[in-house]
């Protein structure tokens, strides 16, 4: 009978499902540019350090770096949209902390495309067509 092999980590840390690229993308799809931060010009990163609980969920938020201008409160909501998958760490109830950087650049300005001048269509009804010229009541053979 073989042994059963012990588990390499004692600890399993959490993870998002679908990596950091699904942590990207919703972080993209998700993310209000902050008004004020729009008219003042404002970009840069933000650091977040937040708490996971045993659930999964993030329970605690707090910014290490900020930029002000209502960009340090978007990433915090931001981080509380996280949801977390937490492997069994042999029944007890951790908190893992990570960290994040969430960055906030100003949208690029669309390309004005110009739109061509106004075109005014005039529909005319048809011309009747001409009439066939009387026939003089002559006809004409051609042998050759």
């Amino acid at each position: 009978m073989q042994k059963e092999k012990k588990d390499k980590h004692f600890i399993h840390k959490p993870h998002y499902p679908g990596g950091l690229a699904a942590m990207r993308q919703l972080i993209k799809d998700n993310l209000r540019y902050p008004k004020e931060a729009l008219t003042q010009k404002v970009e840069g990163t933000v650091v977040v350090k937040y708490a996971i609980d045993y659930k999964g969920n993030v329970v605690d938020g707090k910014v290490i770096a900020g930029i002000g201008h209502g960009c340090d409160e978007e990433a915090i909501r931001l981080v509380h949209l996280f949801k977390f998958e937490v492997p069994k760490n042999r029944k007890y109830r951790l908190r893992f902390h990570k960290d994040i950087h969430i960055h906030f650049r100003l949208p690029k300005p669309k390309p004005q495309v110009q739109q061509p001048a106004a075109v005014t269509y005039t529909v005319t009804p048809a011309a009747k067509p001409a009439k066939k010229p009387a026939s003089t009541g002559y006809t004409i053979k051609w042998n050759g």
